[in-house]
């Protein structure tokens, strides 16, 4: 029922905005897949305008922000604008691109973005990203003797994505079981992560737990290692601007 609120949703702002939707696609925790039983809906999506707006030397909004309406999330950008984001390598929205729940088909220029993803992959973009998400909420919380459950995963999948990039030099699955299977972790901690997980997904959004000595030393183990690597991790890649140019072309004109 909810996927039916979804496409109404953004068939309204289709209609208000007068834009074209593209792609949209579900992204955070239920896309990760570990949502909590009051887990948000976040609904991330990519438009495009007519022509004729873009012909306009008048500064104009990229992005569509729609309040917050129930356990809905939604907002999205504009076409040019997840071009740019894609150029740099931007690990959100790559996250977008391969996100287990889809709500509106790819378009055909999404579709060839995502298969120019391979190319335009940047190993030490991604590898920046997810090492800040694990570091800052690793730091938030080291103080405290109880931990908001969710903030566990915050820590973990960004870490394990960091494992993935450093072994394949690829772009990290979006859900996080498929993460964790990729990971050579010790009997114990496995066990503890299983029931975590299973912990997250019958729980509530802010429930806490109490700190786990096994979780706690691996992650600050793992948070040092990376912030030395990255450290020596280097990338020169500078990706083109014209394919991407070609196509916002293409999208305009089809």
């Amino acid at each position: 029922m909810q996927s039916l609120a979804v496409i109404e949703k953004l068939k309204k702002i289709e209609h208000e905005h007068s834009v074209k939707v593209l792609y949209a696609a579900e992204s955070g925790s239920r896309a990760w897949g570990f949502a909590s039983t009051d887990s948000d809906y976040d609904v991330r999506f990519i438009y495009v305008h007519l022509k004729d707006w873009y012909l306009s030397i008048e500064p104009k909004r990229d992005v569509i922000e729609i309040p917050l309406d129930g356990d809905l999330d939604i907002s999205g950008w504009d076409f040019p604008k997840a071009l740019g984001l894609f150029r740099k390598s931007n690990p959100a929205l790559y996250e977008w691109l391969q996100s287990p729940i889809v709500y509106v088909k790819p378009h055909p220029s999404i579709e060839e973005l995502k298969r120019m993803s391979f190319e335009y992959f940047s190993s030490r973009s991604c590898l920046m990203h997810y090492f800040s998400m694990a570091d800052k909420n690793l730091r938030e919380q080291i103080s405290e003797s109880a931990i908001k459950l969710k903030k566990y995963f915050y820590i973990l999948r960004p870490l394990f994505a960091c494992e993935w990039i450093e072994k394949n030099g690829t772009m990290p699955p979006t859900e996080f079981e498929s993460l964790l299977k990729s990971q050579r972790l010790s009997e114990e901690l496995s066990q503890v992560i299983a029931s975590l997980l299973a912990d997250k997904k019958e729980g509530r959004e802010l429930d806490l737990k109490p700190r786990l000595r096994v979780l706690d030393e691996y992650l600050t183990e793992r948070v040092a290692y990376f912030k030395l690597y990255i450290q020596q991790t280097k990338d020169s890649k500078e990706n083109p601007y014209e394919p991407l140019d070609l196509l916002f072309r293409k999208t305009l004109t089809n």
